[in-house]
């Protein structure tokens, strides 16, 4: 009998898998393996380590508890796992992460057996989608339309009885680490009952997707991305969904690979700016700097767009996308604060916190990422708060302090007739100075 490992890593599924199928036709038989790597759930942040955990149970549960789990450096892990059961290859997803490469390029030299990397979390691996010259895109639009010629396959025909299960019981695995101490926020279900759940729904009402995704007062968007971020679904399982006039939703499916590919020539990006010019930015420090950043992680700003989306994001694990860039240009262009403290915060407390997408996310609305919004496009967090939560529903969601405010008034809470509410702070700073103090800085940048 022969015997392949699956290392599941982020394709936490049995449904259109790639690499699962592969593993079945390479042997008789399919060990399932999950690896605890502590530089990963190091500064994965609670939220993130207990969604993980929690669909490390459900995929032991359809595997009926053959998924053999193991905490350590997956260098060490995964070549005693071959020796033990004595393993003819090891399969995978293809991970484009810069740790996740050099994981794998490591774990490769350090077995005697075949490493076989079958498919991505993506839906055209990174590094595929390349110009007409061999070099990679730096800009969102060209990528898409040669994007949209490659294509994709269709999904994979797979499930828990596509291959004949290894029984693990012979080596002594590790627990499931039990959920973390949550502070009360309520993270989505995990796993892949639960995406596929999550995306029927979406089904039902994606057709006002291209209307209402900008606007987080409405149920407009898919709240697919935790599921994406940890293969509880594949991109391509989406695709093959969409028809022709799901092309906002597909774009948006397309950013993901887009991040994902710029990461993939410029790892460094996930730790430094893109355009290496903003390294000229001035960006504030000191104590004053520690309060108002601090006031922004709260959701304390006294600006009451800012202030919902970051309780949101304390409150759920995640937080709308229109609101996120709002959210980020005031720490980057209000604040004045570096974009790498933001993005820190919010792959502490993501769910769907994935490296590509957050980083150059940040970087977008910071100014200094690839295909980046001009850094003189400052949002007025009034204006946006006014034209995205036209009614005022979304703040007084998340902002208890202002729930007894009626109407858009909420976005300008300073102008009512007794003043702020009790317990709503004033704003912080004043947008309008802060704007043109942004615009100063970017003149240094333009100068070098």
């Amino acid at each position: 009998m022969t015997t392949s490992i699956l290392w599941f890593r982020r394709d936490l599924r049995l449904g259109d898998h790639p690499a699962l199928a592969e593993a079945g036709r390479a042997a008789d038989r399919v060990l399932a393996l999950y690896v605890l790597d502590p530089r990963l759930l190091g500064p994965s942040g609670a939220p993130r380590r207990t969604f993980l955990y929690r669909c490390l149970r459900e995929l032991n549960d359809q595997l009926d508890g053959r998924l053999l789990v193991l905490r350590g450096d997956p260098i060490d892990v995964v070549a005693r796992v071959v020796r033990e059961f004595g393993a003819d290859s090891v399969h995978v997803s293809a991970d484009a992460g810069p740790y996740g490469r050099e994981r794998d390029a490591l774990v490769e030299k350090a077995i005697d057996v075949d490493f076989v990397r079958t498919g991505s979390p993506y839906a055209i691996t990174p590094g595929r989608v390349l110009k007409g010259d061999g070099t990679p895109f730096k800009v969102f639009t060209p990528f898409y339309r040669a994007w949209t010629e490659h294509g994709w396959r269709g999904p994979a025909r797979t499930s828990a009885s596509t291959v004949d299960w290894v029984d693990p019981s012979r080596m002594d695995g590790v627990a499931i680490p039990d959920d973390e101490d949550l502070g009360g926020m309520e993270i989505p279900a995990a796993g892949e009952d639960a995406a596929r759940k999550a995306w029927r729904e979406f089904r039902k009402v994606r057709a006002e997707y291209a209307e209402h995704r900008d606007r987080p007062d409405l149920p407009g968007t898919s709240r697919i991305s935790p599921y994406l971020r940890w293969g509880c679904v594949h991109p391509r399982t989406l695709l093959a969904d969409l028809g022709p006039d799901d092309e906002a939703y597909r774009r948006e499916l397309a950013f993901r690979d887009f991040y994902a590919d710029v990461l993939w020539h410029r790892p460094e990006s996930a730790r430094k700016n893109y355009d290496r010019k903003f390294d000229a930015l001035p960006h504030d420090s000191g104590e004053k700097a520690d309060e108002l950043f601090e006031a922004w992680c709260a959701g304390k700003t006294g600006f009451p767009i800012v202030d919902a989306g970051m309780r949101q994001l304390l409150a759920e694990g995640w937080m709308h996308n229109r609101v996120r860039m709002i959210v980020a240009s005031f720490l980057a262009k209000d604040l004045h604060l570096w974009w790498r403290r933001g993005a820190t915060h919010f792959m502490r407390y993501l769910v769907d916190g994935d490296l590509a997408s957050n980083q150059h996310g940040w970087q977008w609305t910071a100014g200094s990422g690839t295909d980046a919004s001009p850094y003189f496009r400052v949002f007025n967090p009034i204006t946006q708060g006014e034209k995205f939560d036209p009614n005022g529903d979304y703040v007084r969601r998340y902002v208890p302090e202002l729930r007894e405010v009626a109407g858009k008034r909420v976005h300008q809470p300073w102008k009512l007739d007794g003043g702020v509410p009790a317990g709503y702070p004033a704003p912080i700073v004043d947008h309008a100075e802060e704007r043109l103090e942004a615009l100063r800085r970017y003149d240094i940048v333009k100068g070098t």
